[in-house]
């Protein structure tokens, strides 16, 4: 297993990320825990990328991966740009990945992520459970010159404690992207509560055929953690009441 407090560095991977509205959003605004809370117009994000050679990562080796989850009020990622989100599901093709993850509070679960593009067309989807799940369909050009970057910032759930980790990235857009549909094919699973509205309202995104990122590794109590407030008032009670002679 790797080592939950070790960096990882993950280089040129096929990525397709974006965010809608919902087309419940008290159901997504429910997936929320205590302590944080979502965007007013329960905004939910989803990455799906693939990574084709061991020789792009610092010790996952190659695998594929989705996660998806919700945008957060208040917790922005540094530079005020992105904000903050909770994953609500998280899967991918690898053991080594998912051992990582799930250290981390990630909730994590086996499955595969494809992501292919022909014709100008690109088509990305992600299988549970031998199902698949989510399909993505959307129109891409070529990468041109821009290069994004910047900062996210997500929250996981750990022995009931809320933690986060800020991810760096950079990616090379391509130009012209268009989103077509996104469809979320099984009613009946979980995943289905964060399907967006119809007509569709995608609020950004983009495709790269080169984007990279850091998991850092360590991971941040968040200080609205009810837990840590539960815990702090206890002290301070403590601390605060009247000593009695043995």
């Amino acid at each position: 297993m790797l080592d939950p407090a070790a960096p990882q560095l993950v280089l040129n991977t096929r990525a397709l990320y974006f965010s809608w509205l919902p087309a419940d959003p008290d159901a997504v605004a429910a997936l929320v825990p205590a302590g944080l809370r979502p965007r007013p117009d329960r905004q939910v994000f989803l990455n799906q990328y693939v990574v084709d050679d061991e020789t792009q990562t610092s010790g996952f080796g190659a695998y594929d991966l989705t996660y998806l989850g919700v945008s957060l009020s208040g917790v922005d990622a540094p530079g005020g740009v992105s904000p903050g989100g909770w994953w609500t599901h998280y899967v991918t093709s690898s053991e080594r990945v998912l051992g990582y993850a799930l250290t981390h509070g990630a909730p994590a679960a086996p499955g595969r992520t494809t992501v292919e593009v022909a014709g100008g067309v690109l088509v990305a989807e992600t299988e549970l459970d031998g199902v698949t799940v989510i399909r993505a369909r959307c129109r891409v050009g070529e990468t041109g010159h821009v290069v994004s970057s910047g900062h996210h910032r997500y929250f996981t759930r750990r022995n009931g404690r809320l933690l986060s980790a800020v991810y760096p990235y950079l990616a090379e857009p391509v130009t012209p992207f268009e989103i077509e549909w996104v469809e979320f094919l099984e009613p009946d699973h979980p995943v289905y509560a964060l399907r967006p509205a119809n007509p569709l309202t995608i609020a950004w995104g983009f495709y790269s055929p080169r984007a990279s990122f850091a998991y850092p590794g360590g991971l941040t109590a968040h200080p609205g953690d009810p837990t840590l407030r539960s815990e702090r008032a206890g002290e301070l009670a403590s601390a605060g009441a009247p000593r009695t002679n043995p």
